[in-house]
């Protein structure tokens, strides 16, 4: 009995020191975005929401937040289309070399988002492309992909092939099964992915960052405010794009993770 307990509470310490090495940074960060002073540094002077205040009014950081917010969302629905596309093609087609296609697929999650960022630019350049939300979506793209790729493909089992061909039997053509048995079959994989990739892009900042040029996301306006030093209004937006990635995760949980541990 003596030992049970021992245990447990070995348990519980490892947990909460984990949880509170995570977790700690991002409470400072919280906590002294409601500092009632101009400095974030001890002692606490609050609480007070006039930063949030001046988050909210500053068109700069409005428009940077609904920047990020259409990247997020335009690139991801496209990544998770692409990838689900591929998906299909290599679980179902017979393909030459699927092997190296699929290593091929998922090359870039290996490679740093700085490589992609300078290739990209580099490309743009070449091509006499402006830099700006268009040019971030797609980057976005390159690296969600392999993403959604690697999520839905994971899910595409055989025992879903008898499925396919009993509407095939039952006279569905190939975009009709597609479209009508396949994916509906593969929401739950399309969702999470879908839902992971907002969450990457919404707070990605060095493709974001060397591919924009005047009109940028949240994350490269952060970094903007952060050079002339920290401050309880840098933590109040930074909370922000903490609250909405959480919102995100929490919204992916209720609607995808769940149905799926219910299967």
């Amino acid at each position: 009995m003596l030992g049970q307990r021992l245990k447990s509470f070995g348990v519980w310490t490892y947990v909460t020191l984990l949880y509170g090495f995570i977790f700690l940074p991002v409470g400072v960060l919280v906590l002294f975005s409601f500092q009632d002073s101009r400095l974030p540094v001890m002692p606490f002077k609050g609480p007070t929401l006039k930063w949030y205040e001046a988050v909210l009014s500053d068109s700069r950081l409005v428009d940077s937040m609904i920047n990020s917010l259409m990247v997020a969302l335009s690139s991801s629905l496209v990544a998770v289309v692409l990838g689900f596309l591929a998906a299909y093609g290599l679980a179902r087609m017979h393909l030459p070399a699927k092997g190296l296609q699929r290593a091929l697929l998922t090359a870039p999650l290996t490679v740093s988002y700085l490589i992609i960022a300078l290739g990209l630019l580099i490309m743009f350049n070449a091509l006499g492309v402006p830099s700006s939300l268009w040019t971030i979506g797609i980057g976005h793209v390159v690296i969600n992909v392999p993403l959604c790729f690697a999520i839905i493909y994971s899910q595409m089992g055989d025992h879903q092939i008898n499925i396919e061909r009993a509407a095939h039997d039952l006279g569905a053509g190939d975009m009709q099964t597609l479209w009508l048995v396949t994916a509906p079959m593969m929401m739950p994989s399309i969702l999470a992915s879908f839902f992971l990739s907002v969450t990457f892009s919404w707070d990605e900042f060095i493709i974001a960052f060397l591919l924009s040029r005047f009109d940028v996301t949240l994350p490269v306006e952060i970094w903007g405010m952060l050079r002339s030093g920290l401050s309880p209004k840098t933590n109040a937006a930074g909370s922000l794009v903490f609250l909405i990635s959480v919102s995100l995760l929490i919204l992916a949980e209720l609607l995808v993770f769940r149905k799926l541990k219910k299967q």
